[in-house]
């Protein structure tokens, strides 16, 4: 089992950056697969990033490529994103999820491929 704890939300204007946290229980955190998710208001939940279990290959959404950076600190059981650049599209709640290891690859950009979720974090972007 996996409790995951995200922070670092809150209003930042346009053009501004915000770090996300994901705080992840348990000592096997580097054995699972990260990923971020959004939800805005009114639509559905969308993939934002995702990071392998080493950390190594990253994927993301079209809309965030150069402006997000997902990472992961396995020493401190912990899950990041940084968002430079935002505007008002990115305005969101903002889930971490973890999928546990398996030898078949995922589709990490899946919200079914993951195991656990966070509660989220509000991310507001004023113009």
């Amino acid at each position: 089992q996996v409790q995951l704890v995200e922070s670092g939300g809150g209003l930042v204007q346009a053009g501004g950056s915000l770090r996300l946290s994901c705080a992840a229980s348990g000592r096997t955190f580097s054995t699972y697969a990260m990923g971020w998710f959004r939800q805005a208001p009114g639509k559905e939940r969308e993939f934002v990033a995702a990071i392998r279990w080493s950390g190594g290959s990253t994927l993301y959404q079209d809309s965030v490529k150069g402006r997000f950076t997902i990472s992961r600190d396995n020493a401190k059981n912990t899950l990041y994103l940084q968002m430079n650049s935002l505007n008002s599209e990115d305005t969101a709640v903002y889930y971490c999820a973890a999928r546990k290891y398996s030898p078949v690859v995922p589709d990490l950009k899946r919200e079914y491929e993951y195991d656990y979720w966070g509660q989220g974090t509000r991310v507001a972007v004023s113009s």
